[in-house]
């Protein structure tokens, strides 16, 4: 199977989808000429035109705005905020309720998150959880390439709006990505590795650390069981109570801060649902809640690698 970058497999996915329905547009800061501050869209405005690929000013809540009145009245933006940390999508949520359903909002707004850059505080925030708070939106966070470009075109597909974060720390990765078309559904978890001790559930970047972990701990008789929601909501909650009844403890790992944090709800998942099946305490391993420092070390020091991951497995096997 052919390889492609996590940008590569977005970049395929928005072609495809652009060219599979005309209503489908891309809308965001520096996207058609310089291709988006990680030239995911490189290339997109040469084939499809300014009309299809908009550069708009440096105004988040403008692109907001005009992708919530382009969806409304059915077109299929795709709009790129360039860092999480500037974006709103509050609105977009509310529309189809209090139309009474009356108007769809096949809405995509892609952003970036994440830290291991040294972009500093102000560039390197993992915000998940605020869009899962809010009711109306769907949060999809891929960790492949391969789900980049299948979770990406369902997304495009879907009548919700979708909030679809890419770490920027997965830009450069290579993987598997078919040259045939297809989709993810999104709401359903994978199962990245299967394991017996502890049901590990991670999502974006921490997802590849966590199955460097796993392998790791696997020569030390540890087996991990790894599940990437993928979809962090809808979530699928099946899927990670079956592993935590099978194994029967619970470790979860993200980069966004501990306190607060969406492992914080897939904790309360376990002990509401599968309290009985819990042979430990739930274990949350995540950045330190302190602003994501500039320095690479220091940064290093705040966000969760393997070694954090390997030594969390490490104190729940004893349970």
């Amino acid at each position: 199977m052919r390889e492609k970058t996590y940008r590569e497999a977005l970049r395929e996915a928005m072609r495809e989808e652009m060219t599979r329905d005309e209503s489908v547009f891309l809308m965001g800061e520096d996207i058609a000429h310089f291709g988006g501050a990680y030239k995911v869209t490189l290339g997109l405005s040469d084939e499809f035109g300014k009309k299809r690929v908009l550069d708009t000013p440096l105004a988040e809540a403008g692109i907001m705005g005009a992708a919530i009145g382009a969806a409304i009245i059915g077109m299929r933006p795709v709009a790129e905020i360039m860092y999480i940390d500037f974006s709103t999508i509050n609105l977009a949520a509310k529309f189809r309720f209090m139309s009474a359903g009356t108007f769809k909002l096949p809405l995509v707004v892609r952003t970036q998150g994440g830290g291991g850059v040294s972009a500093g505080p102000q560039h390197s925030q993992s915000l998940e959880a605020i869009y899962v708070h809010i009711p109306g939106l769907m949060v999809v966070m891929p960790s492949t390439p391969y789900d980049a470009k299948g979770l990406l075109k369902s997304s495009i597909r879907e009548d919700n709006p979708v909030v679809f974060i890419e770490h920027k720390g997965l830009y450069g990765m290579k993987g598997p990505v078919p040259e045939e078309e297809y989709l993810i559904p999104l709401g359903k978890a994978d199962i990245k590795r299967q394991g017996r001790d502890i049901t590990v559930v991670t999502y974006s970047r921490s997802a590849i650390h966590t199955m460097e972990a796993a392998s790791l701990l696997e020569k030390e008789g540890i087996s991990l069981e790894v599940i990437d929601p993928m979809t962090l909501k809808p979530l699928d909650e099946e899927t990670i109570l079956e592993s935590v009844q099978k194994t029967g403890k619970l470790m979860i790992v993200h980069e966004a801060h501990k306190t607060g944090g969406f492992g914080a709800e897939i904790a309360a998942l376990a002990s509401e649902k599968a309290i009985d099946c819990l042979d430990a305490p739930v274990r949350r391993i995540a950045a330190l809640d302190v602003p994501i420092p500039f320095g690479l070390k220091m940064e290093g020091f705040v966000l969760p690698n393997v070694e954090d991951i390997v030594a969390g497995a490490r104190d729940l096997a004893k349970w």
